[in-house]
């Protein structure tokens, strides 16, 4: 009894993280699709069978440089989320990449600003309590 119990359990941890590994993807494809947006890139959806069986084919998630009709061009294919690729020049991949770069930036600044924020707290104000045990 105890052992069904066991791998029931073990199998409900660990779709629990597959879940939330693939919201983080999830999330993370939805942040770079918008910044492809903001620079330029044009959305097309796979919306025929024909359509889908290219875009399963393409690198997914992931900007990539590629030729058509003898120019360089940039597509990012995400068969999973929105069913679409976006496609754009070296200008707008150009874009993109600021973009990028001005979003680390911001989530850094954040970061230091929250961590600065915490070490700011006067702990001493709540009054004594018990410290955590280092073991």
């Amino acid at each position: 009894m105890s052992n069904i119990l066991t791998k029931t359990f073990g199998a409900a941890v660990v779709a629990v993280a597959i879940t939330g590994c693939a919201s983080i993807a999830n999330q993370s494809a939805m942040d770079t699709e918008r910044r492809l947006s903001a620079a330029g890139f044009q959305m097309k959806l796979a919306d025929t069978p024909e359509k889908m069986a290219r875009l399963k084919t393409m690198t997914e998630r992931k900007v990539v440089a590629t030729t058509m009709d003898g120019e360089t061009v940039f597509a990012y294919a995400d068969p999973t989320t929105c069913k679409c690729v976006y496609v754009g020049s070296e200008k707008n991949y150009q874009a993109y990449q600021r973009l990028s770069i001005q979003q680390n930036i911001a989530n850094e600044q954040r970061a230091t600003a929250e961590a600065s924020e915490a070490n700011e707290m006067n702990w001493n104000a709540w009054g004594a309590w018990p410290r955590p045990m280092m073991y």
